[in-house]
């Protein structure tokens, strides 16, 4: 499908210059260092992703005064240093039946400032606090936005060939029958396509017929799609551990003229965000291009949510498209372009196409049609 269908790995190189980039952006940001307990940004920068997360510790200590340093409960160690960037690390490890931050205490500055995984659990935390009270905390993704931002060639490889496989998946969506089905069974079929395409992991498959479809978020259930329905169809997962993520609107039989008239305004507000794409423009410019287009047309008030999301490992990661976000495109970004109108008890219709930044303007992982495509 791409070149990418069989991923160049990641080197131990490319695991320890993460890491020591998230040591600069951690000092650039007056911090110390991070602390990052398993979860996406574990995998990012270092492959490794614990079989089970449980209450036992495991962190990643990043600093300017010492090597990256991966504490893992002893019976856990074989498989962390398995991972495909364990070279990169040195290794700490604790015993059950001993404390855990009496391990990860040498680690940590009595009066260091770190920044610390959204996803930490809370115990953890307060342990750190109980044996370092002197130390503080700060959030990975309100300290550190641009952690996993800006993607290398290897890594937008790979979101390509997720982009295609979603495509592919869509192309064959639409050769399905639609009506006299429940919306279980169309995302049922979505999702077995995403795995054929090469999917590992499917994460929703939003299949939002008729009045659900004004219900952005809205999770597929039982009810039975009807011929005139406008279906909003949102998909993505993981393929090479990047996500995938896109959004058709199609009609089960010839639309009505307003179900084609607000197509056509949700189409023309995707383009304007897509065109607004380039090198040193705010995020949220992006969403303003998009929203004028829909605000103009007399909907603004329909359009519910901000207009695009990053992606990477994860489906939903900064930067976001959203008034109030001055971060600057660079080069490497990748993110959603996805205005909607959503008029409540009746329909809903959106696009949406993942692009990433370069010199030259946007790039799209998605070129399936724009247009109202009609299904049966």
């Amino acid at each position: 499908m791409t070149e990418f269908d069989a991923p160049v790995p990641f080197t131990s190189e490319d695991y320890a210059a993460r890491m020591r980039g998230v040591v600069d952006q951690a000092v650039a940001a007056g911090l110390t260092g991070a602390v990052v307990t398993p979860g996406p940004d574990l995998v990012w920068l270092t492959g490794y992703q614990p079989t089970a997360i449980t209450e036992r510790l495991t962190a990643l200590v990043l600093a300017a005064d010492h090597p990256p340093t991966l504490l893992v409960p002893r019976l856990e160690r074989p498989d962390a240093e398995a991972a495909e960037g364990a070279t990169a690390v040195t290794f700490a490890d604790w015993t059950d039946g001993t404390d855990p931050y009496d391990a990860v205490a040498p680690l940590l500055r009595g009066d260091g400032s770190y920044a610390i995984s959204d996803s930490a659990w809370a115990m953890h935390l307060l342990g750190f606090q109980g044996v370092l009270p002197g130390s503080s905390y700060r959030s990975m993704t309100h300290s550190l936005p641009m952690l996993r931002a800006v993607k290398d060639a290897n890594e937008i490889g790979r979101l390509a060939a997720a982009g295609a496989a979603a495509d592919a998946a869509y192309g064959e969506i639409k050769k399905v029958r639609f009506a006299g089905r429940k919306e279980t069974e169309v995302a049922a079929d979505l999702a077995g396509l995403l795995r054929e395409f090469g999917h590992s992991q499917v994460d929703f498959t939003v299949v939002g017929s008729g009045p659900n479809g004004a219900n952005p978020h809205h999770e597929a259930g039982g009810r039975t799609i009807q011929p005139g329905d406008a279906v909003v169809l949102d998909f993505g997962g993981l393929k090479h551990g990047y996500g995938s993520d896109t959004t058709r609107t199609v009609c089960v039989g010839e639309p009505t003229s307003e179900i084609q008239e607000i197509h056509d305004i949700v189409r023309a507000a995707q383009q304007a965000g897509v065109d607004a794409v380039r090198v040193g423009v705010a995020c949220q410019e992006i969403d303003r291009a998009a929203r004028a287009v829909i605000t103009e047309a007399g909907y603004g008030a329909e359009f519910l949510h901000r207009t695009g999301h990053g992606i990477g490992v994860t489906t939903h990661e900064p930067p976001y498209m959203v008034e109030g976000e001055e971060q600057p495109l660079v080069p490497g970004m990748c993110f959603s372009v996805e205005p909607g109108i959503y008029l409540a008890g009746r329909f809903g219709v959106r696009i949406e196409d993942i692009v990433t930044v370069t010199e030259d303007g946007p790039r799209s992982f998605n070129n399936t049609d724009h247009r109202l495509a009609v299904v049966e």
